[in-house]
């Protein structure tokens, strides 16, 4: 990396910030935070609900809003380890400005994709991994020979290990289409990770880089 990623420390920062800013609110506020400005698929789909709940429906600044909001300390540790590994080479390969552009673009068609294949679903969908799935779709195609360090624990003991980011990336795709289908065959055992907007995501940042 030759340029320091202005724009990844600065989305990292807001996602941070908010978060804690959440957990200074209390529990009632946190819910129509999150109703308000996570996406919720249904609020879209049936303008009845979404008035019942006095949730304006064409409010699809939510769309965006999401991408900054994370619903628990794992949700934000996570995406933001995959953020600091990876976003610093896009953003040097890119430019600062373009940068921004293409996160938030691979975010929005993340939250298309997952209200398309979803649009009954009644809980937020929050988080910056679709958009980060977009900066991973880009990686993937740049470099893929990049050495990606990842950490296996063996019993109680850490291990490290270099793998190439094809290798790791690919692996990460096949995971996220076994839970997409998983929670497709089985809608009772359904995770709440948003499956379809990590590929979507992916997807865009594929075709967009």
């Amino acid at each position: 990396c030759y340029t320091r990623p202005h724009v990844s420390w600065s989305i990292m920062v807001i996602c941070c910030v908010v978060f804690l800013l959440m957990l200074l609110m209390p529990d009632y506020m946190v819910q129509r935070f999150l109703y308000l400005y996570g996406m919720v698929p249904i609020r879209y789909t049936n303008p009845t609900w979404a008035s019942h709940f006095g949730l304006p429906p064409d409010y699809y600044f939510s769309f965006l809003s999401s991408l900054f909001l994370h619903g628990g300390w794992g949700h934000i540790a996570a995406n933001m380890v995959f953020m600091w590994i990876f976003a610093d080479n896009i953003e040097d390969l890119m430019g600062h400005k373009r940068f921004l552009a293409f996160y938030l673009l691979c975010g929005l068609m993340a939250n298309a994709t997952q209200w398309y294949f979803s649009q009954n679903l009644v809980v937020p969908v929050v988080g910056a991994s679709g958009a980060i799935a977009g900066v991973l779709g880009a990686y993937f195609f740049r470099f893929p020979y990049a050495k990606v360090t990842i950490l296996v624990p063996i019993l109680f003991f850490p291990l490290f290990f270099e793998v190439p980011a094809i290798a790791f990336l690919g692996l990460w795709v096949i995971m996220q289409l076994h839970e997409m289908t998983t929670a497709a065959l089985f809608s009772a055992m359904a995770s709440q990770s948003a499956w379809w907007a990590h590929l979507g995501g992916f997807v865009a940042g594929a075709l967009l880089h």
